[in-house]
């Protein structure tokens, strides 16, 4: 399971992403997610450290995405955050998995721990922000605004 940390963040770059481009205040993601803002804020800072949002201050200032949303995994979100679940570690959190240290859940970590990474590797922004333009969206059934036209379903 992914940190609170991550989801957070991921709904957030949801957010960002649905923007369209224009700066998003972290109060306004937030207040739209649910999600404690000055919490929000250390995530995203950390988030701009590691190259995934730019941040700017003052007036017309918020989060932007720092690359396409549709190039930013779910697997980068992990990494830059330092969720456990990408570290090459045992699924009980021990120590580093390998077969010379195998414990008692090394046989079925390292059968499922490849298909996980590949998900979350193939999971984007994007994607991300398509769920939540679904399930927020009062349109017709089948329409989706025009930010999010060409993204996959």
């Amino acid at each position: 399971m992914l940190t609170q940390a991550v989801g957070y963040a991921a709904t957030a770059l949801a957010q960002v992403a649905s923007g369209g481009g224009k700066p998003v205040l972290v109060k306004e993601i937030a207040q739209a997610s649910g999600i404690p803002a000055p919490y929000l804020a250390k995530i995203v800072q950390t988030l701009a450290r590691k190259g995934i949002v730019l941040t700017q201050r003052g007036i017309g200032g918020g989060v932007t995405l720092a690359r396409d949303a549709k190039t930013v995994t779910l697997h980068d979100v992990c990494v830059a955050l330092d969720d456990p679940s990408v570290q090459h570690r045992c699924m009980l959190g021990t120590a580093e998995c390998s077969d010379d240290r195998a414990c008692p859940c090394h046989r079925f970590w390292s059968s499922h721990r490849s298909g996980y990474l590949e998900f979350l590797k193939g999971t984007t922004v994007a994607d991300m922000a398509l769920f939540e333009a679904r399930r927020r969206w009062k349109g017709k059934p089948g329409e989706l605004p025009v930010a999010f036209a060409g993204v996959k379903s």
